[in-house]
C-alpha cells in the first residue's frame, strides 16, 4: 500500500517555519553587522539542509531546490569561498522570504507541490560562486533589520494575479500566525499524567455519589413520619433534588473530562507508519549487507498509536526483523535450491482488533530448527533430556525468549550474543503491556504476533472479587464472560474443564491459583465449582490458548490508569510475574492488575503436574506405551496441549497438526500406530481426513479416534461409516476413557 504523504504536510509545515524563523533572525543579523558567529552559521546551514531534506521527502521538488541553493550558499560561506556580507545577506533574505511565502501556498493547496521563483534560484547560484550582482530584482532594506520589502517587479515575477498559485501584485501584505504549536513530548506527557489524575478524581467523585444514593434510600423511610405533621414531603423532596443533581453534575463532568482526555489522547496518538516505514527500509539494508534481498510488505501504517507505545516499540521491531533476515531468510542459492523465489518476503501487517493492535513480522524462511533450540537447552542445562520430546510450540518460543538464549555458533554483530527476544518479550510484557506469540512451520517461515493496547493513558481494566480480594485484568486478554451450570462441567487431567464451541477451556479458581502461585504444590479441586451449582467465567484467551478463571462477582469494568509497580517490586518472587501494576478504585482501595500470560502458564504447570500424578498412579497397574507414537489434529490449541499433555504422561509420542490438511500431510510424511481427529477443522474436517486416510495402505488398519462435540447419532454413525473406530463426544471427555480406548485398540 503506498504512504499517504499529504498526512506528514502540516507537520512539516510547523516544523518548517520554525527552521525559517532560525534563518531570518540570523540573516537579520547578518545584514545588520555584516558577520556570522560560526556557531550562529552552522546552525542556519542545518536549517536549510532540514527544509531540503523533509521537503524532499514528502516529494516537494520546488521548496527542496531553493532550500538547496540557500544551503549551497551557507555552505561556501562557511568554506571560506565567499565573503559574509550585509548584500549577501540581503540576497539571502529575499529567497528565505520566497521559500515562507511557498510554504503558505503548500499549506493552502494541502501538500500540493509549488514552483518556486526561477530567478531567486538563479541569484542563488550566482552568490554561492561569489558575484556581486544580486540578480534581475533587487531588494530594498527597510530601516529596521530584519526586514524587507519587495519591489512591485519582484511581486509580478512571483505571481501576477493570473490563477497559477502566485501573490497578487496590488493590495496590502497580509501577516499569517502558524495555526499550528509546536509542544515538547514532556510537556504533553505531563498533561496526559495530569489528565490521568482528573479521571481517578472522576472516579472517586462517582463513587460519592452513589454513596448519596444509598443515604438517600436509608433517610426516607426516617423522614416519612414527618409527612403528618409538614417537614416530611419537603425533606424528602430536597434530598431527592440534591441527588438529582450531584447526579446531573457527575455525569455532565463526566461527559467533559472523558472528551476532553480523548483529545488529549489524540494529540499524542501517530500512525504506526513512522516506525513501521523506517523498519522496513533496515530491513532491506540489513538484508543486502548479507548478501539477501527481501521484498518487505508493509500494511496498517494508517493506524495511530500513542507515541510512548512507538517509542519503545522501534527497538523491539529492529530485534525481531534482525532475527528474521539472519536466522530465517536464507541466501538466494538456498531458497532456489528449496524451490523458492531467490527474493525472500518478509511481512509487516498491522491492524485493529478491539482496544488494541496486532502487528504481524512474518518470513518465508526457513523457520524455527526445534531440534538445534531443543539441544542448546538441554546443553544449557534449561530442560532436562529426557522432557526434550515434550516441549510445545509455546515452550519452545519461550525458551527463545530466555536472557541469553542463542542458537548462533558464532558471535557477529548481528546474533550470537542472545540479547534479542528476551529484550523484546520485557519491552512487550512489562513495559507496553501487550503479549506476543511464535508460530512457526519448518521450510516455511517463522510468525511473530505482538498484540498491543492502542494507549498507555489509559487502559480497560475488568475488575473482579474472587474470595475476599479484589483483582483487576486487562479487557484486551478477555475473550468472553460465561455463566456455566456444575452439570456443564467435564473433567480433564482431576481439573474441571468446559467445551465452549467445539474446544476444551480449562477452569480454574482464580483464588487457587493465585494462592498456589508461588508453591510447587498442585492446585486442589475448585472450590467454585464445586460449592455452587452455576459459576461466573472469565475466560482469558492469549496465544490461541484459553483459561477459563472462575471468579465470584463482577465489580466494574471502565479505562483506568495503571500505575507500575515499584522496581523493587517488579522481580520479587511471583509478585513481579503476577502483577503488572496498580490501580486506584473510586474509594481509594489500591487493587492489582493481573497478567494473563503469568495466569495461564500458572494453571499449565498444575495441569501438568496433575497429569503425571494421575498417570503415575494408573502406571503401577498397567504398563505405560513403549513410545508409541500419536498424531493429534485439532485446529483448537487448548485441545491439542491437553491431549499432548495427557498421551505424553503415559508414554506415548506426540504430533501435533493444527487442521485436517496439515494432519494429512504429517500422516504421508510420518509413521503413526494410532491418529486422534477432530471433525470441525478448517480446509479438511475429521470425517474427510479419516476418509482420506483408510484410503491410503498404510493407514487402512490404523487406529483412528474422532474426538469432537458433536454428539447427534447422525454424526456417530458417520464417523464409523468413513471408518473411526471410536469416537469421543468432548463432553464426555476423560483421562482415563481416552488412555484406555487408546490402550484397547493398540493392544
Amino acid at each position: 500500500m503506498a504512504l499517504d504523504l499529504k498526512k506528514f504536510i502540516g507537520r512539516f509545515v510547523g516544523e518548517a517555519r520554525d527552521h525559517l524563523s532560525r534563518l531570518e533572525a540570523g540573516l537579520a543579523d547578518l545584514i545588520e553587522t555584516g558577520r556570522l558567529p560560526p556557531e550562529q552559521l552552522d546552525a542556519l546551514f542545518r536549517s536549510a539542509h532540514t527544509i531540503k531534506g523533509s521537503a524532499r521527502m514528502l516529494k516537494l521538488t520546488g521548496l527542496a531546490e531553493t532550500a538547496n541553493r540557500v544551503e549551497d550558499v551557507l555552505g561556501a560561506v562557511r568554506d571560506g569561498r565567499i565573503p559574509t556580507t550585509s548584500e549577501l545577506g540581503q540576497r539571502l533574505m529575499r529567497a528565505v522570504d520566497h521559500l515562507s511565502r511557498v510554504v503558505d501556498r503548500i499549506e493552502a493547496t494541502e501538500g500540493n507541490d509549488q514552483p518556486c521563483d526561477a530567478s531567486v534560484n538563479e541569484d542563488l547560484l550566482a552568490a554561492s560562486t561569489g558575484a556581486t550582482e544580486p540578480g534581475p530584482k533587487q531588494i530594498a532594506v527597510d530601516a529596521h533589520p530584519g526586514t524587507t520589502t519587495a519591489s512591485t517587479t519582484e511581486a509580478a515575477a512571483d505571481g501576477d494575479g493570473d490563477g497559477d498559485g502566485g501573490e497578487a501584485t496590488s493590495g496590502p501584505a497580509t501577516l499569517r500566525a502558524s495555526d499550528q504549536v509546536r509542544v515538547r513530548v514532556a510537556k504533553l506527557d505531563e498533561l496526559i499524567n495530569l489528565l490521568g489524575e482528573v479521571i481517578s478524581s472522576q472516579t472517586r467523585l462517582r463513587h460519592r455519589l452513589l454513596e448519596a444514593r444509598a443515604l438517600e434510600a436509608r433517610l426516607r423511610p426516617l423522614l416519612t413520619p414527618l409527612d403528618r405533621t409538614g417537614p416530611g414531603p419537603a425533606a424528602n423532596a430536597a434530598l431527592h433534588q440534591f441527588v438529582l443533581s450531584l447526579r446531573e453534575l457527575v455525569q455532565e463532568q463526566e461527559r467533559l473530562v472523558g472528551e476532553l482526555n480523548q483529545r488529549a489522547l489524540t494529540m499524542r496518538m501517530l500512525p504506526l507508519s513512522t516506525v513501521l516505514d523506517p523498519s522496513a527500509r533496515v530491513a532491506r539494508e540489513l538484508a543486502r549487507s548479507l548478501g539477501r534481498e527481501i521484498h518487505c510488505e508493509v500494511r496498517g501504517g494508517e493506524i495511530e498509536i500513542d507515541r510512548y507505545i512507538i517509542d519503545r516499540l522501534g527497538d523491539a521491531l529492529v530485534h525481531l526483523l534482525r532475527n528474521a533476515i539472519d536466522h530465517g531468510i536464507e541466501p538466494p542459492d538456498e531458497r532456489v535450491a528449496a524451490g523458492k523465489p531467490p527474493i525472500g518476503h518478509l511481512r509487516l501487517i498491522a491492524r485493529q482488533e478491539g482496544a488494541g493492535v496486532l502487528i504481524e513480522i512474518a518470513d518465508d524462511g526457513r523457520g524455527l530448527d526445534r531440534d538445534r533450540i531443543v539441544a542448546k537447552a538441554v546443553q544449557q542445562g534449561l530442560i532436562e533430556p529426557h522432557r526434550s520430546i515434550e516441549i510445545s510450540d509455546d515452550q519452545l518460543a519461550d525458551l527463545l525468549c530466555l536472557p541469553g538464549f542463542t542458537t548462533s555458533p558464532i558471535i557477529t554483530e548481528l546474533s550470537g550474543r542472545g540479547v534479542g527476544l528476551d529484550a523484546v518479550k520485557r519491552a512487550i510484557h512489562d513495559e507496553l503491556q501487550g503479549a506476543m506469540a511464535v508460530a512457526s512451520r519448518p521450510g516455511r517461515g517463522t510468525k511473530l504476533t505482538l498484540r498491543l493496547p492502542l494507549s498507555l493513558a489509559l487502559i480497560r481494566i475488568l475488575l473482579l472479587r474472587a474470595g475476599d480480594q479484589l483483582f483487576g485484568l486487562p479487557a484486551q486478554h478477555i475473550v468472553e464472560l460465561i455463566l456455566i451450570d456444575k452439570a456443564e462441567t467435564i473433567q480433564v487431567a482431576d481439573r474441571p474443564a468446559v467445551v465452549l464451541r467445539n474446544e476444551i477451556v480449562p477452569l480454574v479458581a482464580l483464588s487457587d491459583l493465585l494462592g498456589d502461585a508461588g508453591a510447587s504444590a498442585p492446585i486442589s479441586p475448585d472450590r467454585a465449582t464445586a460449592s455452587r451449582t452455576r459459576s461466573l467465567v472469565v475466560v482469558l484467551g492469549l496465544r490461541q490458548a484459553k483459561l477459563g478463571l472462575v471468579v465470584d462477582q463482577i465489580v466494574d469494568e471502565r479505562d483506568m490508569i495503571v500505575k507500575p509497580l515499584p522496581d523493587h517490586l517488579r522481580d520479587f518472587g511471583p509478585v513481579g510475574g503476577l502483577v503488572s501494576g496498580m490501580v486506584v478504585t473510586g474509594d481509594n482501595d489500591l487493587v492489582a492488575v493481573l497478567q494473563a500470560p503469568a495466569l495461564l502458564e500458572i494453571a499449565r504447570q498444575t495441569r501438568h503436574q496433575a497429569v503425571a500424578r494421575r498417570a503415575s498412579r494408573q502406571g503401577e497397574a498397567r504398563p505405560p506405551a513403549a513410545g508409541q507414537r500419536i498424531l493429534v489434529v485439532d485446529d483448537s490449541l487448548n485441545t491439542r496441549e491437553i491431549e499432548k499433555e495427557i498421551l505424553e504422561a503415559y508414554g506415548y509420542r506426540v504430533t501435533l497438526a493444527e487442521d485436517g490438511l496439515e494432519g494429512w500431510q504429517k500422516a504421508l510424511g510420518g509413521q503413526f500406530d494410532a491418529i486422534l481427529t477432530d471433525v470441525e477443522m478448517p480446509g479438511l474436517d475429521g470425517f474427510t481426513l479419516t476418509a482420506k486416510l483408510r484410503e491410503n495402505e498404510r493407514y487402512r488398519a490404523t487406529p483412528i479416534v474422532i474426538i469432537t462435540s458433536r454428539q447427534k447419532e447422525e454424526d456417530k454413525q458417520r464417523g464409523i461409516q468413513v471408518g473411526a473406530d471410536a469416537y469421543i463426544v468432548k463432553g464426555a471427555f476423560d483421562q482415563s476413557s481416552l488412555v484406555e480406548t487408546l490402550r484397547n485398540l493398540l493392544g
